[in-house]
């Protein structure tokens, strides 16, 4: 209720602000002009993380799906560095490492080890 703590850890009440009915809208009228900023900054956020982790065709992930997909990948190119299974010559080039990244990983999905921990 937005009052000031007594020495007891109780909040006083505050006697309200008298506002006008027009002053109230506007507050409310911006109040909600910036929640859908915020909304969608963090709905473009997620789309441009959308595009970095890969994804099968059959793919439709929600928010959370999709932030465990990235966790995920994360995990899996930290055991790919750790492994030094990527060849360096391949690794010079970006385009054909994060391709053959993004099949590595795909297959990894596929064979389990997505679905078998994407419930956790």
């Amino acid at each position: 209720d937005g009052g000031v703590p007594s020495p007891q850890g109780k909040r006083s009440k505050r006697s309200p602000v008298p506002q006008s009915f027009e002053d109230a809208h506007t507050q409310r009228v911006i109040a909600n002009v910036r929640e859908r900023q915020r909304t969608q900054s963090l709905n473009d956020a997620f789309a441009e993380l959308r595009k970095i982790i890969p994804t099968l065709p059959s793919d439709k992930l929600s928010k959370i799906q999709t932030l465990k997909l990235a966790a995920r990948y994360i995990d899996f190119l930290y055991q790919v560095l750790q492994s030094d299974e990527l060849d360096h010559k391949i690794a010079s080039c970006n385009y054909l490492a994060h391709e053959r990244l993004s099949y590595a990983f795909s297959v990894w999905r596929m064979e389990g080890a997505w679905s078998m921990s994407a419930s956790h």
